[in-house]
């Protein structure tokens, strides 16, 4: 864990705006006490989630995506220490970990233009590093009885999860996602497109199910693909449920969960899914939030939900007064997965 920042008992007073007769979410979640070993803490600790950020954005940039995923933690972490800390939810079940270190890595990718080939592949270079500590990280926290919730990056972070995730458990696992893309492009070199290819052919992800695919951003060749494995991917289709109204959305919700249930499962949720929220493919239409909240609960609260990951936010990229909205859109969706093991 030496490239883990952890996040501290002072930090977290910084940022918690305390008020009389209240109790905030900051003055109850558990940050792991100076000179202590890691895992030992959570090993005895009886809170079940663990909650790390990953403040990057390279992989966003390999896919010749807009940066600024990297300040969704920061942005979710104000946000989530400022609410209720009550019967719904309580702050005291979550271990704030801290964030991975990716300094270093962001400095030299910020001067790297992924429109030059070779450059683009010192890109890929760079994910792949991180790759390996997310893993890491993911796997010793899996290991020892806890639930990962994974903050911030580029949806390239998917592979590090899914790895973590089996490394874990010792056996391949699953993953439902809701995204307006598949995210299995070819394995060109590891970028925020292709996390749950490398992780489908490196044999880490068994089954795996895309939720609201957007018809207009899929290529023929990956549909062709996953045409070509049907036991193995499976998705449908935004306009399939709200556009046309071929399909119901909780009927849709129960058809993914049956198709991943069976064994551990990841839940990841990319943000660019939803409209109006700022990320490194903002859109326009799509599932709301009120639909995104009820995914998250639904999966959630499955006995085989294994981790929670939350990508592809920028806050940074909101200039108006109103950009704390992702890290408290974040902060929501973090509250719902948390109440649903809870239930």
């Amino acid at each position: 864990m030496d490239n883990l920042i952890p996040f501290s008992i002072s930090n977290l007073a910084e940022i918690t705006n305390h008020r009389s007769g209240e109790v905030k979410f900051g003055e109850r979640i558990i940050t792991i006490p100076k000179d202590t070993s890691f895992l030992e803490f959570i090993s005895k600790s009886d809170a079940l989630f663990v909650l790390f950020g990953i403040p990057e954005d390279i992989g966003v940039k390999a896919n010749f995506g807009r940066v600024g995923t990297a300040s969704a933690y920061s942005s979710a972490i104000k946000s989530l220490v400022n609410i209720q800390h009550n019967k719904f939810c309580k702050g005291n079940k979550l271990i704030l970990l801290g964030h991975l270190d990716v300094e270093n890595e962001m400095k030299i990718a910020a001067s790297l233009n992924p429109n030059d080939k070779e450059e683009r592949k010192e890109l890929f270079k760079l994910v792949e590093q991180i790759d390996k500590e997310v893993s890491h990280i993911v796997s010793v926290i899996v290991k020892h009885g806890k639930i990962p919730i994974i903050i911030g990056g580029g949806h390239n972070n998917a592979y590090g999860n899914i790895k973590g995730l089996a490394l874990g458990k010792g056996k391949m696992v699953n993953a439902i996602n809701f995204d307006a893309h598949t995210d299995f492009r070819i394995m060109e070199g590891r970028h925020s497109g292709n996390g749950f290819t490398y992780a489908f052919e490196e044999q880490f992800l068994k089954k795996y199910f895309v939720f609201g695919l957007h018809e207009g951003f899929v290529s023929k060749s990956v549909f062709n693909t996953i045409k070509s494995i049907p036991d193995s991917i499976n998705y449908n289709t935004y306009e399939e449920i709200d556009v046309r109204k071929e399909k119901n959305f909780d009927t849709e919700l129960d058809i993914a969960l049956d198709f991943v249930k069976n064994d551990p499962f990841g839940i990841e949720l990319d943000l660019d899914a939803i409209p109006g929220v700022y990320s490194s493919a903002m859109t326009n239409s799509g599932f709301g939030v009120d639909k995104a909240r009820q995914f998250v609960h639904h999966f959630g609260k499955n006995k085989n939900a294994s981790y929670l990951h939350i990508c592809e936010g920028a806050p940074d990229l909101d200039q108006t007064n109103n950009n704390h909205l992702t890290g408290k859109l974040i902060a929501y969706l973090i509250t719902d997965f948390m109440k649903s093991k809870m239930l």
